[in-house]
């Protein structure tokens, strides 16, 4: 007899709620820091308790935040911010377009719940997988979105127990994640290709003191890796 749902084509269970948790543990884990570093930035910058929660728990998204922060503080316009954060985060376009044919099958409710729940991380832990249910991808992510609320807020409670927290270096978070997320989707030639010349490209740029060293690192990564995959599929 054939097996429908909650079986995979190939007759192993799919991937659910719990799952998901588990497979985002490892980028819920580096995100600590960056989370703290967050909340008590957003302290540093003038917001009050509240407007520093809500900024976590609506905005949910790391770079965005810490960018208009700085903004914010350097007396930035309302626009500029806008306009800068939306190019920051234009990448989340192109993550929905390619997780879009597993959305495309949900109810309203459904995309608008994981369009929010999109993010980078979000992004690498569902391509560790063929198969992508909702239930997969809202555990990985809900679970995501309430660790970096969740602290965030230790953040915000630390920033008024702490003078200057920027004095231990959270910032050093950031850059942890996205290896953690280049690590687990280094699995096969292109991608270990385009990592390597991004690194050796970001090494030589930044020597030669170019300002948009790690811009450009990335581009030559991305041309290595679609050049490789166009001379393989001919």
């Amino acid at each position: 007899m054939m097996k429908t749902w909650p079986y995979s084509a190939k007759g192993t269970p799919s991937l659910g709620f719990w799952q998901g948790v588990q497979d985002m543990l490892p980028l819920s884990i580096a995100v600590i820091p960056w989370g703290i570093l967050a909340g008590s930035a957003a302290v540093n910058a003038g917001l009050s308790l509240m407007q520093a929660i809500g900024m976590s728990a609506f905005v949910f998204a790391g770079a965005a935040q810490l960018v208009s922060l700085s903004m914010l503080s350097a007396g930035a316009s309302a626009v500029s911010i806008v306009l800068t954060i939306f190019f920051l985060t234009s990448q989340h376009f192109i993550y929905a377009l390619h997780l879009r044919d597993e959305a495309v099958k949900l109810p309203l409710a459904k995309r608008l719940c994981l369009g929010f729940l999109l993010t980078d991380e979000l992004y690498a832990t569902a391509m560790l997988t063929d198969q992508r249910p909702y239930r997969y991808l809202l555990g990985a992510g809900l679970s995501f979105y309430l660790c970096w609320v969740g602290f965030s807020i230790a953040g915000i409670g630390l920033a008024a127990m702490v003078p200057d927290l920027s004095a231990f270096h959270l910032e050093f978070s950031i850059v942890v994640i996205f290896l953690v997320m280049a690590v687990l989707l280094l699995n096969n030639r292109l991608a270990i290709v385009g990592v390597c010349v991004s690194a050796l490209s970001a090494t030589v740029f930044s020597w030669l003191k170019l300002e948009a060293a790690i811009v450009l690192a990335g581009l030559c990564g991305m041309l290595a890796a679609a050049w490789l995959d166009w001379r393989g599929s001919r």
